[in-house]
């Protein structure tokens, strides 16, 4: 029987196994479709900063695999060797056992991790945003902080565990603090603490909050994080990190016990073991998404170098829009190298993006019309309804957002997210090293 593996089950894989089952079913096919992945389930990421801030509850940002791809076969497992002359591949599965799989159509979409540099501390200090534990932990981390500062007689001490530290301005981490920031103001109210006492400091070498959305908007944001009390200072990052401070690259010092790190991506570790051309260190891919030189594997999403063909000699950003768009032509190309249909080359229409800003507050460019206030936050909130590609989950997040608007939001540091759950390598599928 003809099998199709689909390595990662983020937007691009997840949708590329349900358009390709469909297609399949259609024809009346035989091909086994099989994904695998470390979860069980698809992250809708856009939504982890609401994770952070209290308004969604995780379950509601988590797409199970099961029940939602009829006719997929799901395997959990981590894949670390990839053969592609013997259509092969090898994974480790959650109890650390080694397994082989055959392949007759490979599609890589394995995803990114987060882009780490080599500086003292980062590891050990900062979190990340890229997992449910990472935004759990950042929102428990936070109202613990809040909690234990008002216990402190040392006024020095009370104020770094008040100040949150968020590295990258694009919109993921804009997100972030203005969620965080909306979190501190409610505790502030419940536990009888002056808001403005919590401080936020926002950093990012570019030279504007969020140029993805370009000058108007991101002055608008900016507004927004001004009238927050959130300092911005752009063309500065981090230098150090130790437990109770950090030292910024123009050599100042921030008091802080909680650094959260958002500055950009990278291909997952798999792309480095192939032994294939790479750009940006995405795994380079011809425009109707097969990799060169190998006519049954495919590749799209975070991990691949995807040309632009709106934009001739670039290539597609790593953005969860585009991920889902070329989920839907990897199925399409894939279903035609099997004989079902025509291929076609990945070609994009840019829908805009949107971003959440708190409470009534957000900025949106939907088909290139820029909007900012209320509008903007019913764009928002309207799109990740309709994205979301499950009923019940939207159902689940419309709720919260009903919640939010009538009640304040609940403040409970309930621990399901550990310092060690929440680590840059317990994100990324990496296992940690032993020691002897």
């Amino acid at each position: 029987m003809t099998s199709v593996v689909i390595v990662g089950s983020g937007f691009t894989g997840f949708e590329c196994a349900r358009r390709l089952q469909r297609q399949l079913r259609r024809h009346h096919s035989d091909v086994k479709v099989t994904i695998i992945s470390p979860i069980d389930y698809m992250l809708y990421t856009p939504l982890l900063p609401d994770v952070a801030g209290g308004v969604v509850d995780a379950r509601f940002v988590t797409i199970p695999l099961a029940g939602t791809l009829p006719g997929v076969r799901a395997i959990r497992g981590n894949v670390e060797r990839v053969d592609l002359t013997a259509h092969t591949l090898s994974y480790t599965d959650p109890e650390d056992r080694t397994r082989e799989l055959t392949w007759d159509r490979l599609v890589l979409t394995p995803g990114s991790v987060t882009r780490l540099f080599d500086i003292p501390g980062l590891a050990t200090y900062a979190r990340g945003l890229k997992s449910v534990a990472e935004a759990l932990y950042l929102r428990d981390h936070v109202l613990g902080q809040l909690e234990l500062a008002s216990l402190d007689e040392d006024p020095a001490v009370a104020a770094g565990r008040r100040t949150i530290v968020v590295v990258g301005a694009s919109y993921s981490g804009t997100e972030l603090v203005a969620q965080l920031r909306a979190l501190a103001d409610a505790a502030a109210k419940q536990m009888d603490f002056d808001p403005e006492s919590v401080r936020f400091v926002l950093l990012d070498l570019a030279k504007q909050v969020m140029p993805e959305v370009g000058e108007k908007l991101g002055k608008a944001a900016m507004k927004v994080l001004d009238a927050r009390g959130i300092d911005v200072r752009l063309g500065l990052t981090l230098k150090e990190l130790h437990a109770d401070h950090v030292v910024l690259s123009d050599d100042s010092r921030l008091d802080t016990r909680t650094v959260a790190w958002v500055t950009g991506v990278t291909a997952a570790p798999l792309i480095e073991t192939l032994g294939l051309p790479t750009e940006k260190g995405r795994l380079k891919v011809a425009a109707n998404l097969s990799v060169p030189g190998h006519p049954d594997v495919f590749a799209a999403g975070d991990a691949a170098a995807v040309p632009d063909l709106t934009e001739p000699g670039t290539i597609t950003p790593p953005t969860a829009q585009h991920s889902v768009r070329q989920g839907k032509a990897l199925a399409r190309n894939v279903a035609a190298s099997l004989g079902f249909g025509t291929p076609k080359d990945y070609r994009h229409r840019n829908m805009g993006l949107v971003v959440d800003l708190g409470p009534r507050k957000a900025v949106a460019n939907p088909l290139n019309i820029p909007l900012s206030g209320l509008p903007a936050k019913a764009v928002t909130r309207a799109y990740h309804l309709y994205a979301i590609p499950r009923a019940v989950n939207r159902w689940a997040v419309g709720l919260a957002y009903l919640t939010d608007l009538m009640f304040p939001r609940t403040l409970v540091s309930m621990g399901l997210a550990t310092q060690e759950d929440a680590r840059f390598s317990t994100s990324e599928g990496i296992p940690m090293p032993k020691v002897d």
